[in-house]
């Protein structure tokens, strides 16, 4: 049976609850990245955690943000796009996982979502010892700048092909990627994934990407 818990993780000077799940012997532990305006509960990365936990992965979903710093960004919407502040909390979560041990010595692999996606490479590229894969969900990878040039994690990104702009931007990054990243596109599918079917494509995807560098 699966544990789940909500704990308290530290980031810097600030405390981010989190929701982790552990099946019994995990294969490796995915952290999610949410997008702007969203949180730990969006339904559509708990989705994905779910069908994760079902391949033997342990899943980490956060707020990036503390719930004074959420009240802040809700007034001016500036918190949710600064890719320094989230990486730098992902990168102080992924130095937890490692030395906590919450799900053991299992391998780590991130994912992330809209903006959280350029979040998640920036501190692959920070902590390339550790992180050994990313998933993109219909992801702004291009807001990782420079930090693309040094990601090495084997990079999975996936755009839904009505989602043009979002698509040309990840096109774009992938030839920033290396030679290890594919761009995977969802056919019919807008950014959100929310036709049929659409959704359960990424989580499919993502479990196997995760599975093949994680386990």
């Amino acid at each position: 049976m699966d544990v789940r818990n909500e704990v308290q993780i530290p980031a810097g000077d600030v405390q981010l609850t989190a929701d982790l799940r552990v099946p019994p012997e995990p294969a490796g532990v995915v952290l999610f990245a949410h997008g702007s305006g969203s949180s730990r509960r969006s339904p559509r990365n708990v989705a994905v955690a779910q069908v994760l936990n079902r391949s033997a992965l342990c899943t980490v979903l956060v707020d990036l943000l503390s719930p004074a710093e959420e009240a802040v960004d809700a007034r001016t919407r500036q918190l949710r796009f600064d890719i320094g502040l989230l990486a730098g909390r992902l990168a102080a979560i992924v130095d937890w996982l490692a030395t906590a041990g919450p799900c053991g010595s299992a391998p780590i692999g991130l994912f992330g979502a809209s903006t959280g996606a350029a979040a998640a490479l920036v501190s692959a590229a920070e902590r390339p010892d550790v992180v050994r894969a990313v998933v993109s969900r219909g992801g702004r990878p291009d807001l990782a700048g420079a930090a693309l040039d040094r990601v090495t994690a084997p990079t999975l990104l996936l755009v839904g092909g009505l989602d043009d702009q979002v698509l040309a931007l990840n096109e774009q990054a992938r030839e920033a990627l290396p030679e290890s990243a594919e761009l995977t596109v969802v056919p019919g599918a807008g950014h959100l994934f929310e036709e049929p079917g659409a959704l359960a494509q990424v989580s499919d995807a993502a479990a196997t990407w995760f599975t093949d560098h994680l386990g």
